[in-house]
């Protein structure tokens, strides 16, 4: 214990005397309506010590509150994204809704003005390949589907079936370069076969006496045994009546987007 003393008797006496000085400092603050010269020299050595610390501690509040800050910031931020997306979504579905009940209305409006019996399909695979161009439904002979039959959409023509199984059917596009459709001109009734061509048609066998005019409606003539007569096929996109032959050069666009096709009616009447 004496040693310890003997040790720390230099530090503990100075902050006896420490301590007594801010006793009396503080005792004479309180008497003394003057500031004397201890004091004035305290004031000066520890003013700017004190007004240093207090930069520090306001510097290190408002470090710590812009840290907190940021924090709440990013938490809102990401709470906002994730609101955002799952209104996005909603936003996307009622949309898909919306638009599917706009299809399936124009089908049903088609279905009703048809004499013929009709069966929806929906859409759930294409080939659209450089050598064939089919489309698969969800239908089959389960549903009566055969062979021949016709496939259509409200805006026109779309193939028939060409293969069936009991629960899927391939429908060949009137598209493709196999397919031949019975049509006429609907204004002069030119008669003329519709065949496939990649994306548009080709109106074959129309002679060249027959006025035909760019944006004139092509629709099914009814012969042939497969398509019922009027259903539209396309419209003239171009006419090339040639110096030599009995024939013009017509390409038609088809009436029916078929990279867009979801839902398509069967027609259910067997070929003839």
């Amino acid at each position: 214990m004496w040693e310890w003393w003997q040790r720390n008797r230099p530090l503990l006496l100075g902050a006896v005397l420490l301590l007594m000085a801010l006793l009396w400092y503080s005792i004479n603050l309180r008497q003394q309506d003057e500031t004397n010269f201890p004091e004035r020299m305290v004031l000066i050595l520890t003013g700017p010590v004190q007004a240093g610390l207090n930069q520090v501690i306001r510097g290190a509040a408002d470090v710590w509150g812009h840290y907190l800050y940021l924090i709440d910031t990013e938490q809102e931020n990401r709470a906002l994204l994730e609101n955002n997306r799952k209104l996005s979504a909603i936003l996307a579905e009622s949309n898909e809704v919306r638009l599917e009940n706009e299809r399936l209305r124009r089908l049903l409006d088609f279905k009703e003005a048809q004499e013929i019996a009709t069966l929806p399909a929906r859409v759930i695979a294409e080939d659209a390949t450089s050598w064939f161009r089919t489309i698969t439904i969800d239908k089959g002979s389960e549903q009566g589907v055969v062979e021949g039959m016709p496939v259509v959409v409200a805006e026109g023509v779309v193939g028939r079936i060409i293969r069936s199984s009991p629960r899927f059917a391939r429908v060949l596009l009137i598209t493709d370069a196999s397919s031949a459709v019975a049509s006429l001109l609907q204004d002069n009734r030119a008669r003329g076969i519709s065949r496939g061509k990649g994306e548009r048609l080709v109106f074959d066998f129309v002679l060249r006496q027959e006025d035909v005019r760019v944006g004139d409606r092509v629709v099914t003539s009814g012969m042939g045994g497969v398509f019922p007569k009027g259903l539209i096929v396309g419209d003239v996109q171009s006419v090339d009546r040639q110096e030599f032959g009995l024939f013009q050069a017509i390409e038609v666009t088809p009436a029916v987007d078929f990279s867009h096709l979801e839902e398509v009616l069967v027609l259910l009447r067997r070929p003839q």
